[in-house]
């Protein structure tokens, strides 16, 4: 259970016009530089205020990050362990239509579920929780038993093994919180099943926000195909439903070992993966004369803060530049991009730069965004991350 005392909040904090401002124009982050006054002593909730002694709201403190508060209540009346229940039982019946026996979703996507910092994904009977503030990671035995009461699952793992919490000068830490949780867990999605590695796996195990881009790629696809960072094998094998070859590439080999299981779990017989740099390997590619009718570029993230975006522009448009120039007439080019940093308006301009570079006419078929169980919140423009393009290249 949350420890006593948690929501007897004693602390205030004082935060600049801006951070007012911030605040009531609907983002619920105040940086650092933003606190006025800091509470008198380390405390995971506070309450606060502007200048002028106005009250805003109730919010996560986080006194080693550079986001200090992460804004939980407007009500006046303080949280409560009733209010974190309702806020992650509402959560969970938002994906009504997408808990499905056996399937993989998101139950809930931190601040875009009005519970900042808090992650929760269900694969199968299992879950995985990531708290990844000072204040969220403080509810860590209070998640657990709401968890346990509203989904009954067979285990919840922690996957706190991430750069996010370093940031808010936590420990990076990951284990079984409650229950039993196999190394490998078998999800469904779509027509196909996946094993997921949840203790070693990126991000929780799986890539859950392409879900829904994966399903209508996959109705696109056709003849020889590419899957560029194919990562454990998630596009290549819904494309090979449907195309006459793939090819995966990635520089993982643990990835791909997973991307060759889950193959051969679906029984697959025209899917290939191999070691390689992505941007090596386009060139190569290139140089050789080589043509595609369907080329996937997922990439990790190149920009991961703003001072990285230079580069990152770079990046993305060499990879979309040459994938262009790869496709045979009409060609299928589905094109990721889940920098944050990297607006969707930038990526669209550098997919228009990458295509009058590579002498191709490019239509845009479906512009799409991260998967519905990973909703964008109004007035917080990160939670809009995911940017994916389906192109068909003249």
């Amino acid at each position: 259970m949350a420890e006593t005392g948690l929501f007897d909040i004693q602390h205030e904090v004082e935060v600049s016009a801006e951070g007012a401002h911030r605040l009531r124009r609907g983002h619920p982050w105040v940086y650092e530089g933003d606190v006025v006054t800091a509470p008198a002593a380390p405390a995971p909730i506070v309450r606060v205020r502007d200048a002028s002694h106005n009250f805003i709201g109730f919010a996560f403190y986080s006194p080693k990050s550079q986001i200090r508060l992460r804004l939980l209540s407007r009500d006046t009346q303080p949280p409560t362990e009733e209010l974190i229940r309702d806020r992650v039982r509402r959560s969970i019946e938002r994906r009504h239509d997408r808990l499905q026996p056996g399937g993989a979703c998101r139950l809930v996507f931190g601040e875009a579920d009005l519970l900042p910092s808090v992650v929760v994904d269900r694969y199968q009977d299992y879950l995985v929780l990531q708290t990844l503030s000072s204040g969220a990671d403080a509810l860590t035995g209070l998640l657990v038993d709401i968890l346990r009461e509203l989904q009954n699952p067979s285990g919840i793992l922690e996957r706190n093994d991430v750069k996010a919490r370093r940031l808010e000068g936590l420990q990076e830490r990951s284990g079984v919180l409650w229950g039993d949780v196999p190394e490998q867990v078998r999800i469904s999605e779509g027509e196909l099943a996946f094993w997921v590695d949840l203790f070693h796996g990126q991000k929780t195990g799986f890539f859950l926000d392409q879900s829904d881009n994966r399903i209508a790629a996959r109705s696109y696809a056709f003849g020889r195909c590419l899957d560029c960072f194919t990562n454990t094998g998630a596009f290549a094998l819904h494309f090979a439903q449907r195309c006459q070859s793939v090819l995966g590439v990635d520089t993982s080999k643990d990835a791909l070992a997973q991307a060759r299981r889950n193959t051969e779990l679906n029984r697959l017989t025209n899917v290939e993966f191999q070691e390689g740099n992505v941007f090596d390997y386009l060139r190569a590619q290139e140089r050789a004369g080589e043509k595609f009718h369907t080329i996937c570029l997922d990439p990790p993230a190149f920009a991961k803060n703003r001072s990285a975006l230079p580069s990152a522009r770079g990046g993305y448009k060499e990879i979309n530049l040459r994938a262009m120039r790869l496709l045979e007439a009409e060609g299928i080019l589905v094109t990721s991009s889940c920098s944050y940093h990297l607006s969707e308006r930038d990526f669209f301009e550098l997919l228009s730069q990458a295509a009058q570079d590579a002498h191709r006419q490019v239509q845009v078929l479906e512009w799409r965004a991260q998967s519905s169980d990973h909703p964008v919140l109004l007035g917080m423009p990160e939670t809009h991350y995911l940017k994916c393009f389906i192109l068909r290249v003249l």
